[in-house]
């Protein structure tokens, strides 16, 4: 795998009134091609500060961000605000869907601000992102007409439109039950399967087991970076909670 992300002494200070807030304070951290990480840290750790600046949604008080071989540092606003199109996939814990607006429109609202115009037919790359997350027989549903687990999964459909190399992943699961949750994690398996770099943040230590590898964010500092051993699969725990449930059984077999 190559480098896809590398953050170098990364700090991010805030100023409230007289205070300074020091949210970030010297990040390292490099991220491959391909894989799937779970950052994790507490209310105040500095992990949604983080997520932030790796989207593009923020900048850094100080230090280096690299996005495939790019310094994001360097890029003017226009620049800038092209990565964040171009490059990255956004989920966030609330699905932020366009009430009284298909999933269909949801999907392709992204698309509007492509100025390259290299998605070449927008609807039908919408329709596609929605039957690549299994709702193709849902587009025409306006999101009050669809399930929370049918909502998120709209939303990342929105973040696979513009074909992004990475997907940032803000609490996905917040908003959802357990069986519903562990259905969205199997398709982020699935789409980490097929390529896409997915970063998630998150506070549940169950859903960060679907990770390949997590970063613990405590005090706006890095303290732990570590490889998960015996990962889950959550297509195959999605499986066992149903079976379970169908069988009056309690999750005996997911391990959550």
């Amino acid at each position: 795998m190559n480098s896809l992300i590398e953050v170098k002494g990364i700090t991010k200070t805030y100023q409230m009134g007289q205070v300074a807030v020091h949210a970030l304070k010297g990040i390292d951290m490099v991220i491959e091609d391909g894989e799937m990480v779970a950052i994790m840290g507490s209310s105040g750790s500095g992990k949604s500060t983080l997520m932030n600046i790796l989207g593009c949604l923020d900048q850094a008080t100080s230090g280096n961000y690299i996005l495939e071989g790019v310094d994001i540092n360097a890029l003017s606003k226009n620049e800038y605000a092209d990565i964040r199109n171009q490059k990255i996939g956004f989920v966030f814990q609330v699905y932020n869907l366009l009430p009284r607006t298909s999933a269909l429109e949801n999907v392709e609202l992204p698309l509007f601000y492509d100025r390259t115009g290299r998605i070449g037919a927008p609807k039908k790359a919408a329709v596609e992102a929605l039957e690549r997350v299994g709702l193709g027989a849902r587009m025409d549903h306006e999101p009050s007409q669809l399930s929370g687990g049918e909502q998120q999964r709209v939303a990342i459909a929105r973040a696979l439109v513009n074909q992004p190399a990475i997907i940032l992943a803000d609490e996905p699961t917040g908003n959802l039950d357990t069986r519903t949750s562990i259905d969205v994690m199997a398709l982020f398996q699935e789409l980490n399967d097929q390529g896409i770099t997915v970063i998630l943040v998150t506070h549940e230590p169950d859903i960060a087991r679907y990770a390949k590898r997590t970063v613990e964010i405590r005090d706006g500092i890095v303290r732990r970076d570590v490889l998960i051993e015996n990962r889950r699969n959550a297509a195959e725990d999605f499986q066992n909670y149903r079976q379970n449930s169908d069988d009056g059984g309690r999750n005996h077999d997911t391990g959550l």
